[in-house]
């Protein structure tokens, strides 16, 4: 482990608890983590190093979450694993264009975009706050399993940000799951998609496994208390989670955009 200051390990430690805490509720616990561990990491550590470590810390309070949602809540494993599944596949090629392509161009559609899904569930108190009734069609799961599996897979892998968030709406959507519904099982396909990762990341010697290994901790307790809050409280607390998360991807993308 690169020699770190106790300070900045512990803002380190607790970024990890708050990130597991906002990705458990609605995803884009990376916004957070990532960047802290971009600004915590020695000058001179390569950036593959940072994501690395962040998808072995995440991995692990995404599997708590996951665990827990699955506990208290009904989640149709089965289908989630199907879209998980799909998610790996199109992370993958996606990864793969990455490494070919710039992602500049695409980062203002991406704001556009989730500047409308903003003003969609302003407008639509209602979404995701009750399930459909009747079971789900074959189209509808179909559907899911190409955009939420291989769409935002694919997104994920290209370029990242906010993929729990675009999962637990896509979900919502297209399955008409209530918001923590959909949260629940986009933590199972979000542990598909970081597992495939994380397992790339290690073939590349690109994991600092004692500095994840304490920052899984608090990642840990943060995706355990996120989904017992959320479970708690209710999908008019998640939507506004997931407002706030939406809102401040976009103020990233913005900075990341126009600012850096």
């Amino acid at each position: 482990m690169p020699d770190i200051p106790l300070t900045t390990l512990a803002l380190l430690c607790l970024a990890a608890l708050a990130a597991g805490w906002i990705d458990a509720v609605v995803g884009g616990g990376g916004l957070l983590l990532l960047p802290t561990l971009l600004l915590g990491l020695p000058a001179s550590t390569p950036a593959a190093y940072a994501l690395g470590t962040n998808k072995a810390v995440a991995i692990v309070g995404t599997s708590a979450a996951a665990v827990t949602y699955a506990r208290r809540t009904p989640v149709d494993v089965r289908l989630a694993v199907r879209i998980g599944l799909a998610a790996l596949a199109g992370s993958s090629v996606g990864a793969f264009f990455a490494a070919g392509m710039s992602t500049e161009v695409l980062k203002p559609v991406i704001m556009v975009v989730l500047l409308g899904v903003a003003a969609f569930v302003i407008l639509r108190p209602a979404f995701g706050t009750a399930p459909a009734p009747g079971p789900v069609g074959r189209r509808r799961v179909l559907a899911a399993i190409g955009l939420a599996g291989l769409g935002i897979g694919f997104y994920d892998g290209f370029i990242g940000p906010g993929t729990g968030s675009f999962l637990v709406l896509a979900l919502t959507a297209v399955l008409h799951l209530d918001l923590v519904s959909a949260s629940a099982t986009a933590k199972i396909v979000n542990c598909c998609t970081n597992a495939g990762a994380l397992a790339m990341f290690a073939w590349q010697g690109t994991v600092l496994w004692q500095l994840a290994a304490l920052m899984a901790v608090f990642n840990l307790a943060g995706g355990t208390l996120g989904a017992r809050t959320a479970l708690k409280k209710g999908s008019g607390f998640v939507r506004i989670v997931l407002l706030t998360v939406v809102l401040a991807l976009v103020a990233n993308l913005a900075y990341a955009q126009w600012v850096a």
